[in-house]
């Protein structure tokens, strides 16, 4: 039963990571298409940004299940929490450092993927 729950955990889980891709490739798709090459491109790697960390939380979080293991879910939360943010902080840098971006369209589609994952509850409801 547990590996059930958590099947179906993970799933939702890649489902929200699957719309915040959607979103952040709609975003650069439409900031390719009316601002050029460079917008489309910092827009990719704000969403890059925003996606890539919350698919390796995921799948970090939901690594083990049932309630005898129940400290080493709570420890790969966390663990996963640590990483996301770590690589966050590394992608931000990697892409200031060896990209030519533009700011606008990096930060607007970043924030777009975030809103999708702060408003995942309206779109997955429990059952």
């Amino acid at each position: 039963m547990s590996k059930v729950l958590a099947r179906r955990g993970r799933w939702s889980a890649y489902k929200l990571v699957l719309m915040q891709a959607a979103v952040a490739g709609g975003a650069s798709i439409l900031f390719f298409a009316v601002w050029g090459v460079q917008f489309g491109y910092s827009a990719l790697a704000g969403g890059s940004i925003a996606v890539l960390p919350n698919f390796v939380f995921a799948t970090l979080a939901f690594s083990h299940t049932g309630a005898s293991s129940a400290a080493k879910v709570i420890k790969t939360f966390y663990w996963g929490e640590a990483v996301k943010l770590l690589l966050t902080i590394a992608m931000f840098s990697l892409v200031f450092i060896n990209l030519k971006v533009a700011f606008m369209p990096l930060f607007v589609c970043y924030v777009l993927t975030l809103i999708v994952h702060w408003t995942a509850p309206l779109y997955f409801k429990q059952s």
